[in-house]
């Protein structure tokens, strides 16, 4: 394979990160007389999606050569609006998941997931956020060039990868909503209150609206219910609580407003992926290790 980077422009540009990156075809050009259409093509994180039709017409074409067809983090946008995702399984960063599913509700979301291989031949490939496009990298070299192969990579260059998804990494985002302003309010006052035992009913009896209603203007606004954003909350609080302290998993429950720990337990691992004590064991350490080094930093 001869890796080339193709655009509609082809004069470059200037990337995000302050990058000038120029590519090497324009799509008109890609592929040229006598060459045939690309093996693999890799649609990076981007926000090109509604912008111009001439991607997503030429990534239409490249599946129908038989090109394989594959995004990391939010490029899997660009794959959803060209089609390809219609009726398939697909991921993408956790914080996107709710902006693909309104979208494009045609695309089965599956936003735990760390890699998703779908489609006939499994020829479409998304891959959640940050480090995880280096699962999808072992996958397409294996798929290409063999298992052993994958693995020889794997370990040059110390890539691991990730067997409990996306769910330990995920948090709380894109919930907040000014489009109503009940709702907001009431997020602004759960952000405070969440530990309180009828944290639900007292944020509906202050907003002085009946019951069902409310909930279901809460529902609209944040595609949770208020129940289930409390559950949130309180795990977010759970999860700095395990990372920056050392507190058993009884007092942490307690602080965060669960009575029982067992029940604490139950929902972190369906919701995490991990009980309490391993998203402990992984994530402190990466949080006292990064801690070491910023003082050694400061003392240097």
């Amino acid at each position: 394979m001869r890796p080339l980077v193709v655009a509609a422009d082809p004069r470059g540009f200037q990337a995000g990160n302050g990058a000038y990156i120029r590519p090497d075809l324009a799509l008109a050009d890609c592929p040229g007389e006598g060459d045939p259409w690309p093996d693999l093509f890799v649609a990076p994180g981007t926000d090109l999606a509604g912008r111009d039709p001439q991607e997503v017409e030429w990534l239409r074409r490249c599946h129908a050569a038989g090109t394989t067809i594959a995004a990391s983090c939010s490029g899997a946008l660009l794959l959803a609006e060209s089609g390809l995702l219609d009726c398939c399984a697909a991921t993408i960063h956790w914080a996107y998941c709710t902006a693909m599913q309104r979208s494009d509700p045609r695309v089965e979301v599956q936003g735990s997931r760390v890699l998703v291989a779908a489609g006939e031949g499994q020829r479409i490939n998304t891959a959640g956020g940050g480090t995880s496009w280096q699962d999808m990298a072992l996958f397409l070299v294996a798929l290409h060039f063999g298992q052993e192969e994958a693995m020889h990579l794997a370990r040059i260059y110390l890539m691991d990868w990730h067997p409990h998804g996306q769910l330990p990494f995920a948090a709380l985002a894109g919930s907040r909503q000014d489009s109503d302003r009940q709702v907001a309010l009431a997020q602004d006052w759960l952000a405070e209150n969440y530990q309180t035992p009828h944290a639900v009913a007292d944020m509906v009896a202050a907003s002085g609206l009946p019951d069902r209603s409310y909930k279901h203007r809460f529902r609209q606004a944040t595609g949770m219910t208020p129940i289930d954003y409390v559950h949130t909350l309180r795990l977010e609080e759970a999860k700095q609580a395990l990372e920056t302290g050392t507190d058993p998993v009884e007092a942490v429950a307690a602080e965060v407003g669960y009575e029982d720990a067992s029940f604490v337990r139950r929902r972190f691992r369906r919701k995490v992926g991990l009980s309490p004590s391993e998203y402990r064991r992984r994530f402190a350490t990466i949080r006292r290790a990064l801690g070491e080094a910023e003082a050694g930093r400061t003392a240097a």
